[in-house]
């Protein structure tokens, strides 16, 4: 079996291994995403998350939470796909889905350091800012500017002329 498919993992065995992490003192980082077509932008988000501590751990959101998000047609890929991809990054330490619409559920249930977000929202526009505040989850804007999106890129594929 190939190593990302490892990094793959259930929550409740998740909250086991970082358990064992925090009692070695390293620090944990959780970002998410849909991750629907990996992108330069997913890949700066993630990257710059990764270096707000030790350990990344990245919630996927499963198929129905992304068709609910994104629309008509989404996801592109299915979730075993975009976790896989999200999980053979050299960054990422961890990947687990989450069904729900936003992550407070899987912040109360993993206690990182530190919640990272990408550059589309600020500290104040976080949806989990309040859960996070509560439990001492430090909250960091991380990636470059909001230039890349998975919208954008399949615009474009669309708009391409076909041979």
């Amino acid at each position: 079996m190939r190593e990302a498919a490892f990094k793959i993992i259930a929550r409740d065995v998740l909250r086991m291994k970082l358990a064992e992490h925090k009692s070695h003192g390293r620090r944990i980082v959780f970002a998410n995403g849909c991750f629907d077509t990996l992108h330069v932008g997913h890949i700066r988000y993630l990257e710059g998350a990764r270096m707000e501590g030790d350990i990344l751990v990245v919630g996927v959101n499963d198929d129905s939470s992304v068709c609910s998000l994104k629309g008509p047609g989404r996801p592109v890929l299915d979730e075993n796909a975009r976790a896989s991809l999200v999980a053979a990054l050299r960054c990422v330490d961890y990947v687990v889905f989450f069904a729900e619409p936003n992550v407070e559920a899987l912040l109360e249930e993993l206690r990182p350091d530190v919640h990272a977000k990408g550059t589309d929202y600020t500290l104040e526009t976080v949806p989990e800012r309040a859960v996070a505040s509560r439990l001492g989850i430090r909250v960091a804007i991380v990636g470059d500017a909001k230039d890349h999106s998975t919208r954008k890129l399949l615009d474009s594929i669309r708009k391409a002329p076909h041979a």
